[in-house]
């Protein structure tokens, strides 16, 4: 099956002469145990244009969380390009792709990775702190973002002492932190009720909207991909569809996908 995968038009020149936020060229990864190699991703060609929200689905081994880790530089790549904003990530060490990704993209779990000893605000704020931004501006900044997703009140309880969805909406908080360009998703409702995923994809959503950040989120839940501006779909390694959402922004968007 020939899939479309060249970036989606824009709405005026200026966007359309940027460069992808996120592309992937003739992307290829083998994982290799012996005399057994596995070809998770296949002649993988994709973009993404700033300021796109995605979602990635596919039957667990399709490749979608292999791909989400390859173009985020967690993992590395058999054969091909990635670029993030134009650049090629395969020019950066270690080290500097390190660097990369802690100024420059975010990261939301199915599992929340809240340090249990540090209160919200103290998780929030670490990516700063690790970073090198001083500690009284780290502060500042992560209670505005714990203002944002609603949660300024709980800033001083423990993970221990929120619920699963206030503990995600930490999460969200401290991907978003330091700004960054893009943010990924690896099944980030995966472990919430549907209410409580229902709440946090529209605080996605409407930070994507307010933003304009880049975020693609590989998901199972079909509800979340109704949420998204566009879906990819994956089988077996390779992209087998990518089509835009129809009507996923309008404003009961999210109500309708998790209704009932």
């Amino acid at each position: 099956m020939s899939v479309d995968t060249s970036p989606r038009p824009t709405e005026n020149l200026s966007e359309a002469s940027r460069p992808p936020a996120i592309e992937a060229v003739g992307v290829h990864k083998i994982y290799a145990t012996g005399a057994v190699r596995v070809h998770a991703l296949n002649n993988v060609n994709f973009a993404v244009m700033p300021g796109e929200l995605v979602a990635v689905m596919g039957a667990s081994g399709s490749g979608k969380t292999t791909l989400l880790n390859c173009l985020s530089g967690l993992d590395t790549i058999s054969e091909g390009v990635v670029r993030i904003n134009g650049t090629d990530m395969a020019d950066l060490s270690d080290n500097d792709r390190t660097d990369y990704r802690a100024h420059n993209m975010g990261f939301i779990f199915q599992t929340f990775n809240l340090l249990p000893v540090l209160s919200a605000v103290e998780n929030v704020e670490l990516p700063l702190v690790v970073s090198g931004t001083k500690p009284a501006l780290a502060r500042e900044k992560a209670l505005a973002m714990l203002e944002e997703v609603g949660l300024r009140e709980w800033a001083n309880h423990k993970p221990s002492e929120l619920s699963g969805g206030q503990q995600q909406r930490v999460t969200v908080a401290r991907a978003l932190v330091n700004e960054p360009a893009i943010m990924w998703g690896d099944e980030p409702t995966g472990a919430l009720d549907s209410e409580t995923a229902a709440t946090v994809m529209t605080l996605l959503r409407d930070l994507n909207e307010r933003t304009g950040q880049t975020m693609l989120l590989v998901t199972h839940d079909p509800r979340v991909a109704a949420t998204c501006r566009r879906l990819v779909r994956m089988k077996d390694g390779e992209i087998i569809s990518d089509e835009p959402v129809a009507g996923s922004f309008k404003e009961s968007a999210v109500l309708e996908a998790f209704a009932g």
